[in-house]
């Protein structure tokens, strides 16, 4: 003798009782996805080589919120074939443990980022970014060109810092106080950026925008694309085939 668990007829026909049912249903569903969570340590195991942005990276991914390019970039490459063939290898939650909001993104109007950095030269961004036709004729980007007017000196980063250190992103007091020093040394051609690289493993530091007279959004926003992907050693995690 079959059992009916629900009778489906009857709770089509009745809005209450879906919609009863629909909530019951959600809460319990997330309930078991969420409460697991707070039993754990930890949500994202942690990778080597992650670190968190130096000031004048960070300044550069706040332009390029400001503008909007998370609308037609997306910064993750999904663990699928043709992804991984075209951008690299798929994202690692912990590459964005520090990113505050996540770019991670859903359209793409324009190629994924999550793997930009180092592809091209500075050169090459400085003119994409200035007029996007002149490098990539098919393209339907915007240009950036006022972007290599605006000065970035009137920026305080040490703030910025401060309140990313409230959200746990671990940036010492040394970090925090040398933060104004640390872009405007990231952004020289000739200054001694020791300091810098020992603070931010991988940090490049020189004269991204082409003109060392001034510290411009252009050279912040060339700095971040440039870092983008480059912090995880991917070849040297990936497992070695056994000699035969």
């Amino acid at each position: 003798m079959a059992f009916k668990i629900l009778d489906h007829g009857r709770l089509e026909r009745n809005v209450t009782l879906l919609a009863v049912s629909a909530f019951l249903a959600v809460t319990i569903g997330g309930i078991i996805e969420i409460a697991p969570l707070f039993w754990i340590d930890s949500t994202v195991e942690k990778v080597e080589g992650v670190r968190p942005y130096t000031p004048l990276e960070l300044a550069g991914r706040n332009i390029y919120i400001r503008e909007g390019c998370y609308s037609c970039h997306s910064q993750m490459v999904r663990p699928f074939r043709d992804e991984v063939e075209r951008y690299g290898h798929y994202s690692l939650a912990a590459e964005s443990m520090y990113d505050h909001p996540f770019q991670w993104g859903s359209k793409r109007t324009g190629p994924d980022l999550a793997r930009v950095g180092g592809r091209y030269s500075d050169e090459w961004h400085v003119q994409h970014l200035k007029d996007p036709r002149a490098v990539v004729p098919e393209s339907i980007m915007p240009g950036y060109a006022f972007l290599a007017d605006r000065e970035l000196a009137h920026v305080d980063m040490r703030q910025h810092l401060k309140a990313l250190v409230r959200t746990g992103v671990p940036y010492g007091k040394e970090a925090v106080e040398a933060a104004n020093d640390d872009l405007a040394v990231q952004a020289s051609a000739d200054g001694d950026a020791a300091a810098l690289q020992e603070r931010y493993p991988k940090a490049q530091a020189r004269d991204f925008d082409g003109d060392p007279a001034k510290v411009t959004e252009m050279d912040a926003l060339v700095a971040y694309l440039q870092m983008l992907g480059t912090l995880i050693d991917f070849k040297a995690a990936a497992p070695q085939e056994q000699p035969r």
